[in-house]
């Protein structure tokens, strides 16, 4: 099977509204959309990199402040495990406390305390020993049981003498605790010859910590310094650092932003991070924004193209159907012209052309089509003048009179079988010639059917027997004449009389809830099914069905009277015998 593409994409069939739907849709809508939608999406990504690129930067400078203090701390531990005069002084026994305290005052707490005022990030220096004739206090502190169990002690036990680290560590010290960010270092002679333990730790200011984190405004986000998944510090004042152990285990809210920066590099911020959590709709807020500036600007474009496309698709498709409208009411002879406004384009023009076609049509109507049919009717009528002469010229009476005369002479003689033969024959005779009567009583069609039955009885003798059954109700309904005698008469000689067996023919006559039901059923030979199928095809299709005239011309009155509203049915099997059925409508019967 060859398809042409030419017609599958040809628009010859689609209707006028459809077209400019289409040119619509394809024109107007679909670009402006896909031209908004895309601008929206490059708008997008432009400002969503900007912001992430700004969020980076911000992170990026908030690490390198924070890296420049542990530096610095960093930078004052190496001059303190540099320096030989406080190694020194922390190895020597002293043997009274007055040489210890004259060397504290005089370099030991100068070294220490100039510090703090240049670095405002270094909030204490504190020197650890095992030395036990130093007197403790100040910032000189002795190597307890209780600091050798601290977490970073047992860090910084381990380690090279030169290795510092970072480490959260707990202070408690003029009236002031809480956790604090320490740079801790071994202190150590360069010759090796320590004979006591030495550490030193080098707090960092928490309120510098928070200025570092706080001086850069990032909206919508928090940002958390980690050390091994453990929070340190955050900006985000809803949660606790002490009690967040894990912070990869912390579940992340849907629609959130994760930027992580560590530092690479650089060996005492091994496993320390800043991770930065934003909500995508704070950053995306001036994307939102372009998003309705999108839309303001689609809408009127939308807007205005769609009235253009309407009110330029109403100038033609109405008056399209109106031309539609009025040449389906001239199929109907109805020859109205179109109201119209004196309109120069095409359409104006067919409508024109349309009212001129349509007064030539009613002229030649009312001169040609009436005119004919006057001559019709006259040659009708002279027709029917001819079939009155011819039936005028055969009395009925004759027929009449002389049967009732053959009748009266066999009741003298006592043949009264064959007297009431002939009356029924009279009746039948006297029925079927009555002019002008196309409809009759249910009571009248079921006298002549007894009347045809009881001459079909005389002939056959015991081998016929008839029922005639209707309810009461139906006695005065009139149906089409002779409806029931042609099918009663087809039951008698071709089922009845073909048939070896005595035969019965039963016609009922009854009111049911879908209407008036008429069966006439004999037990006779029955109807081959080929003949049958032909019979049943004949009469839906109109074709020839050979010798059953008499129900073909049953069928197609009751059409002809009842249209769809009738309902004929046969049924036949051979041997068994026939039933024919007709089922006419309650609302239709009269």
């Amino acid at each position: 099977m060859r398809v042409n593409l030419r017609e599958v994409f040809s628009l010859n069939n689609v209707r006028l509204r459809n077209k400019m739907l289409i040119v619509y849709f394809l024109s107007v809508f679909i670009p402006v959309i896909l031209t908004n939608v895309i601008f929206y999406d490059i708008t997008t990504t432009n400002v969503k990199h900007q912001k992430m690129k700004d969020i980076s930067l911000a992170i990026e400078e908030i690490r390198n402040d924070f890296m420049a203090q542990v530096d610095a701390a960093v930078g004052i531990s190496a001059v303190i495990y540099n320096d030989p005069y406080l190694n020194q002084y922390l190895e020597e026994n002293y043997e009274v406390p007055a040489a210890y305290v004259l060397n504290y005052q005089s370099y030991i707490i100068s070294v220490l305390s100039k510090y703090s005022p240049v670095y405002e990030t270094i909030q204490r220096i504190t020197l650890y020993t095992n030395n036990n004739s130093i007197i403790y206090g100040g910032q000189v502190e002795p190597i307890t049981d209780q600091t050798r169990q601290q977490p970073w002690y047992q860090l910084i036990r381990d380690s090279k003498p030169s290795t510092p680290y970072l480490l959260k560590t707990t202070i408690d010290y003029l009236g002031a605790s809480g956790d604090v960010l320490s740079v801790i270092s071994k202190i150590s002679d360069s010759g090796g010859s320590e004979q006591w333990e030495k550490l030193m730790r080098i707090d960092l200011h928490p309120e510098a910590i928070k200025e570092i984190f706080n001086n850069v405004i990032l909206e919508g986000g928090n940002l958390y310094l980690l050390h091994d998944n453990e929070v340190q510090y955050s900006t985000n004042s809803s949660i606790d650092p002490s009690r967040m152990a894990d912070f990869s285990s912390a579940p992340v809210p849907k629609g959130t932003i994760v930027i992580d920066e560590d530092f690479l590099n650089v060996s005492y911020l091994s496993g320390w991070r800043i991770v930065g959590e934003f909500q995508e709709s704070a950053v995306l807020k001036e994307v939102h924004k372009s998003r309705n500036f999108v839309l303001y600007l689609a809408v009127p474009n939308l807007l205005l193209s769609t009235l253009v496309i309407i009110w330029f698709t109403r100038s033609l498709n109405v008056r399209l159907i109106r031309i539609l409208k009025q040449m389906k009411r001239v199929k109907n002879h109805s020859f109205e012209t179109i109201e119209r406004q004196d309109t120069k384009d095409e359409i104006g023009q067919l409508t024109a052309e349309f009212n001129r076609m349509t007064l030539q049509i009613k002229s030649l109507i009312h001169d040609v089509y009436i005119a004919d049919i006057q001559k019709k009717e006259l040659q009708l009528e002279r027709n029917q003048s001819q079939l009155h002469a011819l039936q005028s010229q055969i009395n009925p009476h004759f027929l009449f009179n002389s049967l009732e005369t053959i009748r009266m002479r066999s009741l003298i003689k006592k043949e009264e079988e064959t007297a009431k033969i002939i009356h029924n024959m009279a009746k039948i005779f006297r029925k079927s010639l009555t002019w002008g009567k196309d409809w009759v009583t249910i009571k009248d069609e079921l006298d002549l059917v007894a009347c045809f039955l009881e001459i079909q009885r005389y002939r056959f003798g015991d081998k016929l027997d008839f029922r005639i059954e209707a309810d009461e109700s139906v006695l005065d309904l009139m149906i089409p004449k002779m409806t029931l005698q042609p099918l009663v008469e087809n039951a008698s000689i071709h089922g009845i009389e073909k048939s070896k067996k005595a035969g019965l023919i039963r016609v009922t006559v009854e009111m049911t809830a879908e209407g008036l039901v008429c069966t006439v059923q004999d037990n006779g030979a029955g109807i081959p099914a080929e003949r049958l199928d032909m019979i049943v095809s004949g009469l839906e299709n109109d074709e020839d069905i050979g010798e059953s005239v008499g129900i073909k011309n049953v069928y197609y009155r009751l059409k002809l009277y009842y249209k769809e509203k009738v309902h004929f049915e046969v049924a036949s099997e051979e041997g068994e015998g026939t039933v024919f059925r007709i089922m006419v409508k309650e609302s239709l019967i009269t």
